[in-house]
């Protein structure tokens, strides 16, 4: 199919959407079946790319998350947009009860493969987790709230499935930004073009639709920031770092 997409790229709509900031649901357009037929396939390639090729930033990805791990001798774990499992490798699993949550099924069945004893979930975490309240201790997310429509649900179910005095731990990439828009193309965004002779902007403007300041904005609103590490310089500014480390605590209950 890619190769009949290739040779009729004049289909292809590779119009740059906009969004207007700190407004939510944002509307991304309706993708055409071979726009999706592109999506799905460019980001199953890129999370078996990214692993080997860019293994530094792909460290701080996954080790992040487990600076604030909880204090007990187990602990309940959800990671939500977990793709094929890479960030699971990294995970104590003796240590802890690991769920996931994938939107795509064939990404979801290769977790499933991979790790049979962690529990797959199929589903999208900004219409419903499907928990009980107060079930995890411990949520992570890595490079997933970036691309959420409807961010504030998402961020609204959180809250909901996460015990009180729960972790939660997210990475999210400096995009907006000088040095992430350099980083790119120079790595996704040449991949990108090389296989399948289009323009990438189209693409990761469709989904990478909330910035830094939206996220950290709406996590601060229900979560008490305790932590936050920027990379590769350590210095808190966005323009010049490519991801960003946050863990914040859910309020514990009042007396």
């Amino acid at each position: 199919m890619l190769r009949r997409q290739e040779q009729h790229v004049e289909l292809i709509d590779t119009t740059v959407p906009t969004f207007e900031r700190f407004k939510w649901p944002k509307h991304v357009p309706e993708l055409s079946s071979a726009q999706q037929s592109i999506t799905d396939n460019f980001v199953h390639y890129w999370h078996t790319v990214l692993p080997r090729k860019y293994a530094t930033i792909e460290k701080f990805n996954h080790t992040y998350p487990l600076r604030h791990v909880p204090q007990h001798s187990q602990w309940r774990t959800l990671e939500l947009g977990a793709g094929i499992g890479g960030h699971i490798a990294f995970e104590p699993l003796d240590c802890q009860e690991y769920h996931c949550i994938e939107l795509r099924e064939p990404m979801a069945a290769l977790i499933r493969q991979r790790f049979p004893t962690v529990t797959t979930v199929v589903g999208d975490c900004q219409e419903k987790i499907p928990y009980d309240d107060e079930y995890f201790d411990r949520i992570i997310v890595i490079h997933v709230l970036e691309h959420l429509p409807n961010l504030p649900g998402a961020i609204a179910e959180i809250d909901r499935v996460l015990k009180p005095d729960g972790v939660f731990s997210v990475v999210l990439p400096c995009d907006p930004g000088l040095a992430y828009e350099f980083a790119r193309k120079i790595s996704a965004e040449r991949i990108f073009k090389e296989k399948y002779h289009l323009p990438y902007r189209w693409l990761v403007r469709r989904e990478h639709i909330n910035s830094p300041a939206e996220i950290l904005y709406l996590i601060g609103k229900r979560f008490d920031i305790i932590d936050k590490s920027y990379f590769p310089l350590h210095i808190p500014v966005v323009n010049l770092n490519l991801c960003i480390g946050l863990t914040a605590r859910k309020p514990g209950r009042e007396n």
